[in-house]
Parts: structure tokens; C-alpha cells; sequence
């Protein structure tokens, strides 16, 4: 994620909550980081759609932290029962 960012507060913030996800070592906190993660990428996301000037660079580093974070969530799925909850545990099928 080295591309270069614009300094707008919403890129500053879905970059520091995908930081803190993708850092976070206490498994019973990585699922409500992801997900605070996942949701500030979706707004960061749909602000960036409503802008006028070109931000490939920002598009790119969205899409890429996005996707990062999916395979992070399924990757937490596969290791635990089942599909895990804001709780950060496995919910019942």
C-alpha cells in the first residue's frame, strides 16, 4: 500500500482502521477491526465516487485494501467453527 494517498480526513481514516486490522494480534478484537475497517473502506469508497478530479491512485489503494480484508475475514472463517460475528467468535450455523 505505498500508493500515494490525497490528504482528505476520509483517506486518513479507512487507512488508519485498515492499518489497525490488519496489525491487530488479539484475535478476540480482529473481527470488529475488520469490520470497522470494511466499513470506513465503503464510505471512503462512495465519497470517492462523487468526486470530480481523477484519483486512480486512491481507487486503486481502496480496492487493494479491500480485497485484502475480505481474504483477512476468510481466512478467520476457515481457522474458527464458522462464519464470525461482531463478537469476534463463531456463530452457530
Amino acid at each position: 500500500m505505498n500508493a500515494p494517498l490525497s490528504k482528505s480526513s476520509e483517506s486518513t481514516n479507512w487507512l488508519h482502521l485498515y492499518r489497525a486490522a490488519i496489525l491487530e494480534m488479539d484475535p478476540s478484537k480482529l473481527s470488529q477491526q475488520v469490520a470497522e475497517a470494511e466499513n470506513a473502506l465503503t464510505q471512503g469508497e462512495r465519497e470517492l465516487f462523487q468526486k470530480t478530479e481523477d484519483n486512480i491512485e486512491e481507487k486503486r489503494a481502496l480496492d487493494n485494501a479491500m480485497y485484502f480484508l475480505r481474504t483477512l475475514r476468510k481466512t478467520m472463517e476457515c481457522n474458527s467453527a464458522g462464519p464470525i460475528g461482531e463478537t469476534g467468535h463463531a456463530r452457530a450455523a
